[in-house]
């Protein structure tokens, strides 16, 4: 009777009592081993990270080549610049195109005679 007695006193707790994990019943579709859970949450974890890394990473590449590409058009610039210094006219030797590009001593004439003051007033040129 004693025993009744505290078998009656347990039945309601007993109803009210429910599984420890209802969120992933392996009675209902949708079923995930709990080692399988853990492990893609692993996965997913180690995912974030190395695309965070990744991320990082070419952040770092991008900026190291902006500031190589940089350092090239600087360094050719100085170059432009520092051969636009050196750079010297060349000689102008004997008049150069004013004197139709040849010596004076090379013994060619002119095509025409030279010209003094009132020529054109004398009607035998």
């Amino acid at each position: 009777m004693k025993r009744f007695l505290i078998l009656a006193a347990l039945v309601p707790f007993v109803a009210l009592a429910q599984p420890l994990n209802t969120m992933n019943n392996p009675n209902q579709p949708g079923y995930q081993i709990p080692s399988q859970q853990r492990m893609q949450t692993q996965m997913q974890t180690q995912q974030i990270q190395q695309k965070g890394m990744l991320n990082q990473q070419l952040k770092t590449q991008t900026q190291l080549q902006q500031q190589n590409l940089q350092t090239q058009m600087n360094n050719n610039q100085q170059r432009i610049q520092q051969g636009q210094v050196r750079e010297q006219p060349l000689p102008n030797t004997n008049g150069g195109m004013l004197n139709g590009g040849m010596s004076q001593s090379s013994g060619q004439q002119h095509m025409l005679p030279p010209r003094q003051n009132g020529d054109m007033l004398n009607p035998q040129n």
